[in-house]
């Protein structure tokens, strides 16, 4: 065998052994270094108290009168303690009241919407009835 034989061969164990050494110090350094630790997870935030029921019971035949003028009779209904039910206007209703559809009650105020959930009136409970004004800034009163 010739001198650049062994010189060949010596050299390719040299590099074999090279990356065998490599190899065991990467699989040691993936055995003994910890898995990073997930990350905790954050508390949800606290949800919301429920909305209040209206102060009375609202189910009924109640009479909208606008101080402009115009009144009608407008049917509430609705199940005890409930936030939110129906209207079914009768004839003759002021403005576009007689579009009026559903009722909620959000942040002590009692909120007329329309067929399409639009607001059409915001009204506050006040000596036995409501009172408070239109979407155009128009007087109102709701009262059995």
């Amino acid at each position: 065998m010739s001198g650049f034989q062994r010189t060949g061969l010596w050299a390719r164990h040299v590099a074999n052994a090279a990356a065998a050494v490599l190899m065991l110090v990467a699989l040691g350094a993936c055995s003994t270094t910890p898995a990073p630790e997930p990350p905790a997870a954050a508390a949800p935030p606290p949800a919301p108290p429920p909305p209040s029921p209206p102060p009375i019971d609202l189910a009924g035949r109640w009479r909208l009168t606008a101080a402009a003028g115009g009144a009608c009779v407008m049917t509430l209904g609705s199940a005890p303690a409930a936030t939110q039910g129906t209207i079914a206007p009768e004839g003759g209703c002021p403005g576009n009241f007689f579009t009026s559809r559903k009722w909620t009650f959000e942040h002590d105020a009692l909120i007329i919407r329309d067929h399409r959930g639009q607001p059409l009136a915001q009204l506050s409970f006040t000596g036995g009835h409501f009172e408070g004004q239109d979407d155009k800034g128009g007087t109102l009163s709701l009262s059995h």
